[in-house]
């Protein structure tokens, strides 16, 4: 199983987001040498819970950092950028980490409406013209001429340059025929809301069409996970990210609290069952009983890798997670 990592550089309570980037780089440079296929940094804005708003500069830094790992952004959200630039961004990535670079692209706004009309300096967002907006970056990327009168009679520099992998990420399935029809690889978040079914990935596989950015159908499914050595460790380690998921649930987006806090923390009864619905995606033992389940996941589902997004407050037990999880399936 391809075995990759999913970063939001989360800034957890007592630290600040200067130290949550350089962890991410700390992730990378071990990834790296654990032998991990990718690492993509997601893009978030207007909170102060990630550090991960400019995920492109994010990824120049850890191709620098790194020697094998392929690089991306998982991901970098369209909507707020032309597609001149995109095609730009990544295209000098790839000048400079030749065949490492992925160029993975999302619908979403990665923030509340305040940082989405902010970003767009007050303009109502173009939200409707997404898909042609990709493939028209698609097209620039590939050194090709868009249709499009307002690209066509410009390039996007450099030229010449090793094409990245190109990924659409989707979190409902809607986009899994779109990603298959455009001849991209499809990453499906899991661990957003759950919601992932065979039919979602048959529906890709079934539309694919091969492309200068994907010779055939790849999948990547990201789970969020909490490991340790025991299964009662993990619970520990565990409850801050199942409390800040409630509070996301109720429109709230707070710094991750550490473990001795959370066992503190006043639990209703009807949090603690929605912790335990909310256990379907959130995987949490040990590395043998994690590893046994993405397996069979794997098994079922018939996905080519999984991404892994683990946040435990403290950054050596992040590290633990994904040592841990390269003894068992790598």
């Amino acid at each position: 199983m391809k075995l990759s990592v999913l970063d939001q550089a989360p800034i957890t309570k007592g630290n600040n987001a200067i130290d949550a980037l350089k962890k991410a780089e700390e992730l990378a440079i071990l990834a790296d040498e654990l032998g991990y296929h990718r690492m993509w940094m997601a893009e978030h804005h207007g909170t102060s819970a990630f550090a991960s708003s400019a995920p492109e500069i994010i990824a120049a830094q850890l191709a620098a950092k790194t020697t094998n790992l392929r690089i991306g952004t998982g991901g970098v959200m369209m909507m707020h950028y032309s597609a001149l630039k995109l095609a730009e961004v990544f295209k000098t990535l790839s000048a400079f980490s030749p065949g490492r670079i992925d160029f993975g692209v999302g619908r979403a706004p990665g923030g509340d409406n305040y940082a989405m009309y902010a970003l767009s300096e007050g303009r109502p967002p173009m939200v409707n013209n997404l898909y042609e907006k990709l493939g028209t970056a698609l097209e620039l990327l590939n050194d090709e001429v868009p249709e499009d009168s307002v690209y066509n009679r410009t390039i996007a520099s450099p030229s010449n340059v090793v094409l990245p992998e190109a990924w659409l990420l989707g979190s409902t399935g809607n986009s899994a025929i779109k990603a298959g029809q455009m001849g991209l690889g499809y990453s499906f978040a899991q661990f957003f809301q759950g919601g992932m079914t065979p039919t979602i990935l048959d529906a890709y596989r079934s539309n694919f069409k091969p492309s200068a950015f994907m010779e055939k159908p790849e999948i990547n499914v990201t789970y969020l996970v909490t490991v340790a050595e025991t299964k009662e460790e993990a619970e520990f380690e565990a409850l801050p990210q199942d409390i800040s998921r409630l509070s996301l649930m109720k429109g709230q987006i707070s710094q991750l609290m550490t473990p001795e806090e959370a066992q503190n923390y006043p639990l209703t009864e009807m949090d603690r069952m929605m912790i335990q619905e909310n256990r379907k995606i959130h995987l949490v033992g040990s590395a043998k009983e994690v590893a046994n389940t993405l397996q069979e996941e794997q098994a079922h589902y018939g996905f080519d890798e999984v991404m892994i997004c683990s946040i435990p407050h403290s950054q050596q037990k992040r590290l633990d997670v994904y040592r841990l999880l390269a003894k068992e399936l790598m």
